[in-house]
């Protein structure tokens, strides 16, 4: 039987419970026990699929196709575990199955309540993603922050898991804030108390308390926090800020955080020092020997999370090259109104990522432009890559006012068109083309260099792609088509001849780069840069 580790917030949001999640993850997978994480989120969307990046940040995807909650990314990162549709759950998926099976009479001749019917739900699924991983501990985190109306049934449901499974089987993490007052010198406590106080309100202990905060927990505030929150004062834990997240699991390891959870657990394992992951990943981001500076050129520039997982394989890449990475951030629609060369001149490298609409788009066809002609290394993904061929197919091939049908139906030349199956529906949640798919990759290429191999998997998520009517007269002009679906005849990847590293993947390599393990085409893209 799986044992279990609920992980919920209080005071404010965003305080890492996902970082804080992901680090435990990887605390006990360095112990020898196999782990899967799973994030119950609370709002009523199905899945954040159709949610601006403004709204909800970046868009995670698994292997199976899913539209997840960005910390399952962190989590796939920071550990092992293959993550599925089952390891992200939601208010909407919970109410939808629950009203799909009253209206078929599932429930007939009852009267369908939040408890047992709700929370049953959401127990059915949090254990069927334990059984399906066979997981010796399930981390489960409660998005939300403690006292929201949205995140209760979460939290009931939490509270009759472990009291069904008795004090060996789970524990309870809170992840709280204590604030530093600068003014006054002092870290302050009582909001822990009052998060900690809501909580058992609600019939939940916690077992641990993660303190997130600027300044080192002196004992006195520890024990104060212990007495008034009822906890041991070992098992209040300080979650000090740290310059890089994969600080995280050897900060709170020194916090003795996995000796503790194996304790409560009743779980007799390995030690373990973390010296693979401090030699392969903190000494490097510690000690590197190269710098560059890579801009990314978005259109959700603002929001840090719209290209979370980007940001992250750009840091892997760097790790992987024993280099410190600088990262300009480059609005698209400043580039429409000013031109390329003001934002771009003088970096290494340029990365186009996804997005959806027309807004900042004649933005990221400059970036290209500049890229290319400018011989900087560049690398377009999804998106990026549409606006890729775009851009070659106006100032190379000729093709005047060439576009993606997405943004200009009436273009003369559609080189970026739906795709088939996209004409048939007009449902817009999980329709697009979603998850891992095969291409092979062709020999003497640059794709090749970075992978070495000549068939790889990789994620997607789009509704168009590119045009093979356009094929031939592109590869006459020095494109090179390096990445092919066979079984559909896709073009997954683009190239240029004569240019010193220039590439474009319709899919999301970004999803599978580890610090540990960075994906090739990040790891070849920042070496080219320093080049």
């Amino acid at each position: 039987m799986s044992k279990y580790i609920f992980v919920t917030g209080g005071v404010v949001s965003s305080l890492g419970k996902g970082i804080a999640s992901a680090a435990i993850g990887k605390l006990m997978e360095s112990r020898g026990l196999k782990v899967t994480l799973i994030k119950c989120d609370p709002y009523i969307n199905v899945d954040p699929g159709t949610m601006n990046p403004y709204q909800h940040g970046e868009v995670y995807v698994t292997e199976d196709g899913a539209e997840t909650d960005l910390d399952l990314g962190h989590y796939e990162r920071f550990t092992s575990a293959k993550l599925t549709r089952d390891n992200n759950i939601t208010t909407g998926k919970i109410y939808y199955s629950v009203i799909t099976k009253e209206r078929k009479g599932d429930y007939l001749g009852k009267t369908v309540q939040i408890i047992p019917h709700i929370t049953d739900e959401i127990k059915d699924g949090i254990k069927k993603a334990a059984v399906n991983s066979k997981a010796d501990v399930v981390i489960v985190e409660i998005g939300g922050t403690v006292g929201d109306i949205e995140s209760l049934p979460f939290l009931e449901s939490i509270r009759q898991l472990k009291l069904d499974m008795g004090r060996d089987y789970a524990i309870n993490v809170h992840v709280t804030l204590v604030p530093y007052i600068k003014s006054a010198g002092e870290t302050k406590t009582k909001p822990t108390q009052h998060s900690v106080g809501t909580l058992r309100q609600i019939g939940i202990t916690p077992d641990i308390i993660i303190c997130r905060t600027e300044k080192r927990l002196m004992r006195e505030a520890k024990e104060k926090i212990a007495l008034f929150c009822n906890v041991d004062s070992e098992a209040v834990i300080t979650a000090i800020d740290v310059k890089s997240i994969y600080e995280v699991p050897v900060s709170l390891k020194k916090e003795g955080l996995d000796r503790l959870i194996l304790r409560l657990l009743n779980i007799k394992c390995k030690d373990s020092d973390l010296s693979e992951w401090k030699n392969k990943v903190l000494k490097k981001i510690k000690n590197p020997s190269k710098k560059t500076t890579i801009a990314v050129v978005g259109k959700y520039i603002a929001l840090q999370d719209a290209y979370k997982s980007i940001y992250e394989a750009l840091t892997h890449g760097a790790i992987a090259n024993n280099t410190a990475l600088t990262i300009k951030k480059v609005d698209s629609e400043d580039i429409e109104k000013n031109g390329a060369a003001r934002y771009l001149q003088g970096v290494k490298g340029i990365l186009v990522p996804g997005g959806f609409g027309t807004r900042g788009i004649e933005g990221k066809v400059k970036a290209v432009r500049f890229a290319r002609e400018n011989n900087v290394p560049f690398l377009g993904l999804c998106l990026g890559m549409q606006v890729t061929v775009i851009e070659f197919a106006r100032n190379i091939c000729g093709l005047k006012g060439a576009n993606s049908s997405e943004f200009d139906k009436r273009t003369k030349y559609p080189v970026i068109s739906l795709l088939e199956e996209q004409k048939k529906t007009d449902i817009k949640g999980a329709t697009m083309r979603l998850g891992a798919y095969e291409c092979s990759i062709k020999k003497d290429t640059k794709a090749y260099e970075a992978y070495r191999e000549e068939k790889v998997s990789e994620r997607h998520r789009h509704r168009y792609e590119f045009n093979n009517d356009f094929r031939k007269i592109m590869e006459g002009k020095g494109m090179v088509f390096s990445g092919i679906n066979k079984k559909r005849d896709l073009v997954e990847i683009v190239e240029l001849e004569d240019h010193p590293w220039f590439m474009a993947c319709q899919s999301h390599p970004e999803f599978k780069s580890k610090p540990d393990n960075a994906h090739p085409i990040f790891r070849e893209f920042i070496r080219a840069s320093l080049r």
